[in-house]
């Protein structure tokens, strides 16, 4: 690791709920580590981020929060595990909880998909759309046997000692609904501040989901803006405006209608309607970091993750500024020119 005073650390870059085949490049879930002098703070949690972590040379106690851009699964699927092996890490910071910063309930299902021949039903129908302090305590509840014989028997501090939930409210100004608004035209937000960082948040349009996220990191050395995932859409160029780097989600269309196009079943077709309405393509990223005046873009969360390099890299030609396809555990420089990443 070098010693910048800023840096990101791409920990996973991979998109999508499931294990890509033929991945030449193994890359994990998608999870970003933005290091501020020797302090970290994680955005997603997806898949083998444990692991990363410890690869990266991070240590869990120099956790500054953990944020949460919105709550599909391959964003959280590993959150159980910071928290289950979390404590035995983080048993200093009983009087510090890590912050675990994420959307608030969604409250409404969402619509139906209007490619549904029998209606589909909801599953935990008594509470079907949880938010980030729901999962914690559902996350809690679910591993109850393993965490009271190591509470009772060995005598660690309990994850709900060392973690502190934060439910993000979006502000009455915004208008938002989950359904009728679920991305109206706003101006970003604080959701989180301390002596190294101020985190600003903005909703971004990921359907059916909401509310979705996208964050920023703002310090001393520089700025990070982070998409989430996301279509095209104003306000995260409102977010990015003038940063150091963006990191913007990207899908390859021509994979999506190589899954999807030959379908005609229900599912097949709305999966498909799902990926258009939701993500965004090489090209939109390009046009969304240049509305910004971004002065690096970095693709991650790429769809799908076993993509040949060339599918990303076309992108180079078409952005002015510095333009990377990071792979897994790459470090980026926020303090220096951004064209200066390093490879572990």
């Amino acid at each position: 690791m070098n010693d910048s005073k800023m840096k990101v650390v791409t920990l996973g870059t991979a998109g999508g709920p499931r294990w890509w085949k033929g991945d030449r490049k193994d890359r994990a879930g998608i999870s970003t580590a933005i290091v501020v002098k020797d302090r970290f703070y994680l955005v997603d949690a997806g898949h083998g981020v444990g692991r990363r972590v410890r690869q990266a040379g991070l240590e869990l106690e120099n956790l500054g929060g953990v944020f949460i851009t919105h709550l599909h699964s391959d964003h959280t699927i590993d959150v159980p595990s910071l928290i289950v092996f979390g404590m035995h890490e983080l048993q200093e910071r009983v009087d510090d909880p890590v912050a675990l910063v994420g959307p608030g309930p969604r409250g409404a299902l969402p619509p139906i998909s209007s490619r549904a021949e029998v209606m589909p039903q909801p599953v935990a129908p008594d509470n079907p759309t949880p938010g980030i302090a729901g999962m914690f305590s559902n996350i809690v509840a679910a591993y109850a046997t393993d965490l009271n014989d190591r509470v009772l028997d060995s005598l660690r501090p309990s994850p709900e000692l060392l973690f502190d939930p934060r439910e993000i409210a979006v502000p009455d100004s915004a208008g938002y609904h989950p359904n009728d608004a679920p991305t109206p035209d706003m101006e970003p937000f604080v959701v989180f501040e301390d002596d190294l960082v101020t985190v600003t948040a903005i909703l971004v349009e990921h359907p059916p989901i909401a509310p979705a996220f996208a964050f920023r990191f703002d310090s001393a050395y520089g700025s990070v803006t982070i998409s989430g995932d996301t279509c095209e859409t104003p306000n995260l160029v409102r977010l990015a405006q003038e940063t150091d780097l963006l990191l913007h989600e990207a899908i390859d269309f021509e994979w999506v209608d190589s899954m999807y196009a030959h379908r005609t079943d229900d599912e097949g077709r709305a999966s498909r309607d799902h990926h258009y309405k939701s993500h965004t393509s090489v090209e939109g990223a390009i046009r969304m970091a240049a509305a910004a005046g971004a002065r690096t873009l970095a693709l991650h969360h790429l769809v799908p993750g076993s993509a040949d390099d060339a599918v990303w890299a076309q992108g180079a030609d078409f952005f002015d500024g510095a333009f990377l396809v990071p792979e897994d555990l790459d470090t980026i420089d926020i303090s220096t020119p951004a064209y200066s990443m390093t490879r572990s």
